[in-house]
């Protein structure tokens, strides 16, 4: 069975931490993609290739990775140039994502170069995309899936504050190639309802694995709760 049989109609979870977020380290990544695993995730996305090896050692299923890196004057940061790629593939990813918009790389490095390098070393390679064009362009350069994850995260894609499930319906009839779903996908009835729609799969990361957001949601509950009273008895 390949990657895609083995994922196919399931929940990839995103296991990352910041540098500047409570949980991160690869430990506790791997940690975290432990407990997804126990939970019925199909795959696991980690950032880095230390926390690509930690989880990869401690999990049974495929890995996803990506390295973010800033680079001066580079809107691009997701799996950027050939150099994050050689860190992937050496930490052992079963497939690459990276950013496949046609925006500047740094180093010289173009799109299309980006994609013909992961093809000649043997990587699966994940476009992360942010509008219709970009994924048809993607699938033109022969990447073997494509994720929604960039969609109103580039100034020029739909910005809403939910998933984007235009560009997903829309992307899923007409890629040859399997299309996740990902971006700011927060309840369980949107995955059922991405799926519905032809996602092959579905990332969904934050709802799951960054907990100071979820205690956000509650707590932002509370707040709202507590000013509404407050300004009945007001009146």
């Amino acid at each position: 069975m390949n990657l895609f049989e083995k994922v196919r109609h399931g929940v990839v979870v995103s296991c990352q931490a910041l540098p500047d977020e409570p949980l991160h380290g690869s430990e506790i990544m791997a940690r975290m993609a432990k407990a997804a695993e126990e939970g019925g995730a199909v795959a696991i996305r980690a950032n880095t290739k230390e926390d690509v090896r930690s989880i990869k050692q401690a999990v049974s299923l495929p890995v996803i990775g990506i390295v973010k890196r800033n680079y001066d004057g580079f809107d691009v940061y997701i799996t950027p140039t050939t150099k994050e790629v050689d860190e992937l593939i050496e930490a052992g990813a079963d497939m690459i994502a990276f950013d496949a918009t046609r925006r500047n790389r740094p180093n010289g490095c173009t799109l299309e170069n980006l994609v013909g390098y992961m093809k000649a070393r043997g990587a699966l390679a994940m476009a992360d995309v942010s509008t219709m064009e970009e994924a048809l362009y993607a699938q033109q350069l022969g990447v073997d899936c494509v994720s929604t994850t960039l969609s109103g995260y580039t100034p020029y894609s739909r910005q809403n504050g939910g998933p984007d499930f235009r560009l997903v319906e829309q992307a899923a009839g007409v890629l040859n190639v399997p299309l996740f779903a990902e971006g700011r996908i927060s309840e369980p009835q949107q995955v059922a309802l991405l799926l519905a729609m032809g996602a092959h799969s579905v990332v969904v990361g934050s709802a799951i694995t960054r907990p100071q957001l979820i205690t956000r949601r509650f707590t932002s509950a509370a707040k709202r709760r507590t000013s509404a009273d407050e300004s009945e008895v007001t009146n």
